[in-house]
């Protein structure tokens, strides 16, 4: 049910740092070949720091801990044609040995099987927009992510530039903090925006190294509180698209969501992929800086581990 490569089961074997990386940010983050070079450019910022990379997806029924090349080839191939699997549909596609990448909340249900502590990802979900909750978007129905409900139940360390921005930060933010998530910022005290290093909404707790960070894991472990630490992460001021120049463009994503009959798992993927057109590709050029801020991060913190 779970296959280990060759290089996670030696750092695991001689207890080397490991970093889980989810592989929805192929199929469903960017177009190929962009999506494979991301790939490989995140696997490689881990090798060169000294720690192992963990791409996580379903193969075959197969959940597979560490991809070779040819594997994150064939999901970049795939993009969104790709099933994308959440915690819910692991069953499923175990069973009926499907393929597919796995979203953030799968991802961190994954790594915590295989006994990985630290993830990185881009932006998690959240609670999307409504017409009641924000102030120009269209959409009427309520979806909350997966992904904070995996993040209120399983122990991980997941470095993140915030949640995505296409969502309602505030109500996020609230959602995590009545199932118990511990969300940090790094350096910063305004939560980031993805897109944008600043929101506007304050966060309670700072830290300023990584290896505050792991000691705030390793209380947790000795605590056995099983709930994740969000560490949000900024991205750089020269990488970031501003949130007052993102937010029409946003509002007009939602717009086109809601006139084309968007919902559920495709609502995200489609919604960046709005953006990626209304910004020129300045959003994809974001994305793909704060994930490697992201990666960056998340290592220094595994290296303590």
């Amino acid at each position: 049910m779970i296959e280990y490569s060759l290089p996670i089961q030696q750092a695991k074997a001689q207890n080397q740092a490991i970093v889980a990386l989810e592989s929805t940010i192929i199929t469903h983050g960017m177009p190929y070949p962009q999506n494979l070079d991301l790939a490989r450019q995140l696997e490689q910022i881990v090798t060169q720091q000294g720690a192992v990379p963990a791409t996580i997806a379903i193969i075959d029924g197969i959940i597979k801990i560490g991809l070779n090349d040819s594997e994150l080839e064939m999901l970049a191939k795939k993009g969104l044609k790709a099933n994308k699997l959440s915690t819910r549909d692991l069953p499923i596609a175990i069973s009926q040995k499907r393929t597919g990448s796995t979203t953030v909340a799968a991802t961190i249900f994954c790594a915590a099987k295989a006994g990985i502590a630290v993830f990185a990802t881009g932006g998690i979900g959240g609670v999307h927009r409504t017409t009641d909750n924000y102030e120009g978007a269209k959409l009427t129905s309520i979806d909350i992510s997966h992904d904070l409900d995996q993040l209120a139940c399983t122990r991980m360390i997941v470095v993140s530039a915030g949640a995505k921005a296409i969502l309602d930060l505030k109500a996020t933010l609230e959602y995590l903090e009545t199932r118990g998530v511990l969300v940090v910022g790094f350096k910063t005290d305004d939560f980031p925006a993805f897109y944008s290093s600043k929101s506007g909404i304050k966060l309670s707790t700072v830290v300023n190294s990584s290896m505050e960070i792991a000691k705030l894991y390793e209380i947790q472990t000795e605590l056995s509180l099983n709930k994740s630490i969000l560490v949000a992460n900024p991205v750089s001021k020269v990488a970031e698209v501003s949130r007052e120049e993102i937010e029409p463009y946003i509002n007009q994503a939602l717009e086109d969501a809601k006139n084309e009959s968007i919902q559920g798992k495709e609502l995200t993927p489609f919604l960046l992929s709005k953006l990626a057109k209304l910004t020129n590709s300045r959003s994809v050029s974001c994305n793909i800086e704060l994930v490697k801020n992201n990666v960056n991060l998340a290592v220094q913190i595994a290296k303590y581990l």
